[in-house]
């Protein structure tokens, strides 16, 4: 699997972008399907807790349900004109909300693994010594050679 160092906009832009082509997907696919936006939701939510870099882990669990919010537009349902449309949406969010606190969940719960994954790999870590490390450095210098003919 990828590594990736997301920041935490780099999260948020990757969620929101995910979502939008998962909900494209199952626009086209699935007859606007929100059983399957909601069931697709949680591998973005994974993958955006796993990709965001470890000064940023709080920002996942954030901007997860931004992004569900965001992408939920194209399959909400929603007809005639601005009104219908904000109506589908916030219908689609509520009825729906199981899958957006469960991919919270998931994305939480991996960033609070990663934490303490961190922060075991620091409490094991040998201490530095203060100061810049204050050993000797050693710098070799090497003389140029030049040939006599």
């Amino acid at each position: 699997m990828p590594r990736p160092r997301l920041t935490g906009l780099g999260g948020g832009l990757f969620a929101c972008a995910a979502m939008l082509l998962v909900a494209g997907i199952c626009w086209l696919l699935f007859d606007s399907s929100l059983f399957a936006y909601g069931l697709l939701f949680q591998p973005v939510a994974a993958a955006t807790a796993l990709w965001v870099r470890p000064a940023d882990l709080i920002t996942a669990p954030v901007c997860v349900p931004i992004a569900f919010a965001a992408g939920v537009w194209p399959v909400s349902g929603g007809s005639g004109g601005f009104g219908g449309e904000l109506m589908g949406v916030v219908s689609a969010l509520s009825l729906h909300a199981g899958w957006l606190y469960a991919g919270t969940l998931v994305a939480g719960l991996i960033s609070l693994v990663r934490r303490a994954a961190l922060s075991g790999r620091r409490r094991g870590a040998p201490a530095r010594p203060a100061g810049g490390g204050g050993g000797l450095a050693v710098i070799e210098i090497s003389q140029p050679t030049t040939a006599v003919t």
